[in-house]
C-alpha cells in the first residue's frame, strides 16, 4: 500500500522501521475516541476585536510541534483550540469524524520520485486524497507523462497552485533520515544511508573482515510480526527492510534517488521514444535460494524472463492475491514480456534522441548482444546471449522506473509461487489457505515448511519472537562486487526507541537504522558509534479540513492560518535538525518557491474573511 498522512514523530519512528510510513484506513476503521483539548487566549491583530477560532488536530507525541503551531496562530489573532489525541487510531477517528480545522500531517515518499509526492495526496479521489481541484489533476497528470529535465515547472505551477493560490496545506517542515553504527564493529562507511530505499545489506563489513564466515550481523527493527514474505502483499515497516533484500528488483535506487542497475536483475536499462517502452536486459549470474534443513541452498533455478513477467503482472493485478497491498504502485503498467526480435531493438530510437535502445542495452556489457533469447536456460551473457524485457505502460510514464526499484516489484519465483498459491483467490479463506509469504511457515516450530525462494541477497531460514535469522544466498552474483560480504544477518525484534538505543549502546546490535532525532546527542557523546544523518523524505504540513468548517470554504481563512506559519522558529527549536519546506514535493526537489511568515498579510486575509462572513 502507499503511504499514509501521519504525524511527524510517527513518520520518525516508522522510517526507524522501514522508511515509510504505513498507517491504513482498516488500523482505525469503526474507532471512536473523545478529544482532549486546550486553549490559548488569542492576542488579536490591532483594529481586529474578534479573534478567528481555529481547532488543530494532533497526536500528544506530536504534542511541541503542535505548541509551536498555537503559539505562531495565537500571536496571528486566532484563538486556537488543541484537540489532542493519545495515539494514532484516536487521532484518525477525530480527522474522519472531521473535528479540525487543520491536523497535523506528514508524508514519506518511500520510491523517490515526485509522481508517489503527490498523486495519492493530492488527485481527486487519489488514495488518500481529500481534495478536489481538476487544476491540480491536471498538473499531476502533466508532469507524470514528462522527464526529471521537464517537470520542474509543471511541479513548481503545481505546488503555487496547492499551497500559495489556494492553500490547501501549510508546510512545516522537511525531517533528517538518520543511522548510528558501532564503528569498532563494522567498517562505518560500509552501511549505507539511502534518502528512499531501505538498508542494503550486502555491502556491510565487519572491522575483521575473518569475521565474514562466522559471525552474524546483528540489526534490529521495532515489529516482530510480519505481514508477508511476498513482496507484493506489504509496503510496511515489518517488511520493507527484509523484503528489500530477500528479493532483486529489475532496477535500484542509488542513495541519493537516482534510477541505477547496479545490484539489481538488469545490466542496464533504455527508455524508447516516447516515453512509454522501457527495456531491460538480463543477468545470467542469479538464482533463487531456498532453505533446507535451516540451511540456505542453491536451487539451481535461474531467476529470468518468465519470473520477471509473472512477478510484475501479478505486482499490477489486485486481484492476483488476497488482500493485495500494492497493486497500486504499479497500476501505470500495461504489459510485460520477454523481447527477442534483435533487429528491431536495433532500430528502435532512445527517449531523447541518443542512439538506439541496442546502443544503450551494450554499454559495459562483456560482451555485446548477438542473440535475444526467450528460455532463461538459453541465456549466456559471456557468449553474448541475452534476455530483455520490454514493459509498456498505460501513458508515457518515466517515473514507473523508481516504482519498479521499489520492494513491492521484487522478482518472485513463477514456478514455486504457483506451486503454493493453489487457491481460488475470491474464495481464499485465511484459516485453511496457506499463501507464498506467510510469516508462519518460517516461524520456528510451527507445523509448515518454509518454501521461501529468494532472488536476492539474504533468504529467511526462520524466526521467532527475539529475532529473525537470514542467510546468505549462495547463487546471488557469485564473484561480483555485489555477492553480500557477510554469510549470516539476524534481525533483533525492539520494540521501542530507548531499548534500541541501549542495545547499540552495550553491543547487542551494531546498527541502529532511523534514529530520531532526540537521541543525537547520545550517540554523538558515545565513542564508539558514528552517527550519520541526511535529509529524508518525510515532510510535515498542516492539512485543512475540507468539509463543514469555515477554512473548507473560504481561502482568505486558509491563507491567514499560511502565512501565520513561522519556519525560522520552527528550526530554532529543532536546533537546526529540521529543513524548510513547501509541500510534499520538498524533499525531492528546489522548485524556487518558498513561504514567509508575514503578519501584514494575515491581518489582510482575515479581514477579507471576517468581511465575508
Amino acid at each position: 500500500m502507499k503511504t499514509k498522512s501521519t504525524l511527524a514523530l510517527l513518520l520518525t519512528l516508522i522510517l526507524v522501521l522501514s522508511g515509510c510510513s504505513v498507517a491504513t484506513k482498516s488500523n482505525t476503521a469503526g474507532q471512536t475516541a473523545e478529544p482532549a483539548t486546550s486553549e490559548a487566549p488569542a492576542s488579536a491583530p490591532a483594529g481586529d476585536s474578534t479573534p478567528v477560532n481555529i481547532e488543530v488536530l494532533g497526536m500528544s507525541s506530536n504534542e511541541s510541534d503542535m505548541n509551536i503551531v498555537r503559539d505562531q496562530l495565537t500571536k496571528n489573532g486566532f484563538n486556537v483550540k488543541l484537540n489532542v489525541q493519545p495515539d494514532y487510531a484516536s487521532f484518525k477517528a477525530q480527522e474522519d469524524a472531521g473535528n479540525y480545522d487543520v491536523s497535523l500531517s506528514g508524508w514519506t515518499t518511500v520510491t523517490g520520485n515526485p509522481d508517489y509526492a503527490v498523486r495519492s495526496l493530492f488527485t481527486t479521489g487519489g488514495d488518500y486524497s481529500i481534495q478536489s481541484d481538476a487544476e491540480l489533476d491536471a498538473l499531476i497528470n502533466k508532469a507524470a507523462a514528462q522527464t526529471p529535465e521537464e517537470y520542474l515547472q509543471t511541479y513548481k505551477d503545481f505546488e503555487q497552485r496547492l499551497v500559495f493560490d489556494e492553500a490547501r496545506i501549510a508546510p512545516l517542515y522537511v525531517s533528517m533520515k538518520s543511522q548510528a553504527v558501532n564503528k569498532e564493529v563494522l567498517k562505518a562507511d560500509s552501511v549505507r544511508l539511502s534518502k528512499s530505499r531501505a538498508l542494503a545489506w550486502e555491502d556491510i563489513d565487519f572491522v575483521d573482515t575473518a569475521k565474514r564466515a562466522t559471525t552474524p550481523l546483528i540489526l534490529s527493527q521495532a515489529l516482530s510480526n510480519l505481514t508477508s514474505l511476498d513482496p507484493i502483499k506489504g509496503n510496511d515497516g515489518s517488511i520493507n527492510q527484509l523484503n528489500t533484500n530477500m528479493y532483486v528488483r529489475l532496477v535500484n535506487l542509488t542513495d541519493d534517488d537516482k534510477i541505477t542497475s547496479d545490484a539489481s536483475l538488469s545490466r542496464n536499462y533504455s527508455i524508447a521514444d516516447g516515453n512509454q517502452d522501457y527495456y531491460f536486459i538480463l543477468r545470467d549470474d542469479i538464482n533463487f535460494a531456498k532453505i533446507d534443513n535451516k540451511k540456505a541452498v542453491d536451487t539451481g533455478e535461474r531467476v529470468g524472463g518468465d519470473d520477471v513477467v509473472f512477478s510484475l503482472d501479478r505486482a499490477k493485478n489486485k486481484d492476483s492475491v488476497p488482500d493485495h497491498r500494492t497493486y497500486s504502485l504499479h497500476e501505470h503498467i500495461n504489459t510485460v514480456e520477454v523481447f527477442t526480435d534483435l533487429d528491431a531493438l536495433g532500430s528502435i530510437k532512445q527517449a531523447g534522441g541518443k542512439g538506439t535502445v541496442k546502443e544503450a542495452l551494450e554499454q559495459g556489457l562483456e560482451a555485446p548482444i548477438s542473440g535475444l533469447v526467450s528460455d532463461k536456460k538459453q541465456a549466456d551473457n559471456k557468449q553474448g546471449k541475452y534476455q530483455v524485457i520490454k514493459l509498456t505502460t498505460t501513458e508515457p510514464f518515466p517515473q514507473v522506473l523508481n516504482y519498479l526499484a521499489h520492494q513491492s516489484a521484487g522478482i518472485v519465483s513463477k514456478k514455486q509461487v504457483e506451486s503454493i498459491n493453489t487457491y481460488d483467490v475470491a474464495k481464499f479463506d485465511v484459516n485453511k489457505d496457506i499463501p507464498y509469504g506467510d510469516q508462519n511457515t518460517v516461524t520456528e516450530g510451527a507445523k509448515y515448511d518454509n518454501k521461501l525462494y529468494a532472488s536476492g541477497p539474504y533468504i529467511l531460514s526462520y524466526k521467532n519472537d527475539y529475532e529473525g535469522v537470514f542467510l546468505k544466498n549462495p547463487a546471488y552474483q557469485k564473484g561480483t562486487d555485489n555477492e553480500a560480504l557477510i554469510n549470516q544477518v539476524n534481525v533483533r525484534f525492539i520494540a521501542d526507541a530507548d531499548s534500541t538505543l541501549s542495545a547499540l549502546r552495550s553491543g547487542e546490535i551494531y546498527v541502529y537504522y532511523g534514529v530520531p532525532e532526540t537521541k543525537y546527542d547520545v550517540v554523538e557523546g558515545d565513542s564508539k558509534l558514528q552517527l550519520k544523518s541526511i535529509p529524508s523524505n518525510a515532510m510535515s504540513y498542516l492539512l485543512f479540513n475540507t468539509k463543514n468548517r469555515d477554512v473548507a470554504n473560504s481561502t482568505d481563512l486558509r491563507k491567514a492560518v499560511l502565512y501565520s506559519i513561522n519556519q525560522d522558529e520552527i528550526l530554532a527549536f529543532y536546533k537546526g535538525k529540521k529543513i524548510k519546506a513547501v509541500s510534499t514535493l520538498s524533499p525531492l526537489m528546489d522548485t524556487g518557491n518558498e513561504l514567509k511568515a508575514d503578519p501584514a498579510k494575515v491581518k489582510e486575509f482575515l479581514a477579507a474573511y471576517q468581511a465575508g462572513k
